[in-house]
């Protein structure tokens, strides 16, 4: 015969107390997330981290020697000389055929999520186009922005040659 359980040998139950009408369940605490790297102000962002990472990522693509600063100065393109100063990431680097490579990346917005344009030159010479840089991209962060300068200067083969 099975045990039957009485009432007293009962697991008593938790007592539940009375809901007050309107009153909200109690929240749990959120843990503060610390800011993203890409919450800094833009020139501090730009330095402190994407700079070196970027630099890195070319090091990992064997580009060495490669000179990257922070501008803010006219774009060097022609048809641009009237425009306003903007930022622009400046990357310098001499090829193993004696000649210099130079990129510009513009941050016209002084945001990385903002509207951005590129630019390159060769030994010396000036830039002859301003390209869209990225447009369609909403939320941009340490990560994809490295991966897309790499991206595109692979695309101009000057990391690996097809």
């Amino acid at each position: 015969m099975p045990e039957e359980t009485t009432p007293d040998s009962a697991t008593p139950e938790p007592v539940k107390e009375p809901a007050i009408a309107g009153a909200k369940p109690e929240a749990k605490a959120k843990k503060e997330k610390p800011p993203a790297l890409e919450d800094k102000p833009f020139p501090d962002f730009i330095q402190q981290d994407f700079l070196p990472a970027l630099k890195a990522g070319l090091e990992s693509q064997s580009i060495q020697g490669v000179e990257l600063s922070l501008e803010k100065k006219k774009i060097d393109v022609i048809g641009f000389s009237q425009s306003p100063d903007c930022w622009q990431v400046v990357g310098v680097w001499s090829s193993g055929y004696k000649q210099t490579r130079e990129f510009n990346l513009y941050f016209f917005d002084e945001t990385i999520n903002g509207k951005k344009g590129f630019s390159y030159a060769e030994s010396g010479g000036k830039a002859s186009t301003l390209e869209s840089f990225r447009i369609d991209e909403r939320k941009s962060d340490l990560g994809l922005l490295v991966f897309w300068t790499l991206q595109r200067l692979n695309a101009q083969k000057w990391l690996v040659r097809n």
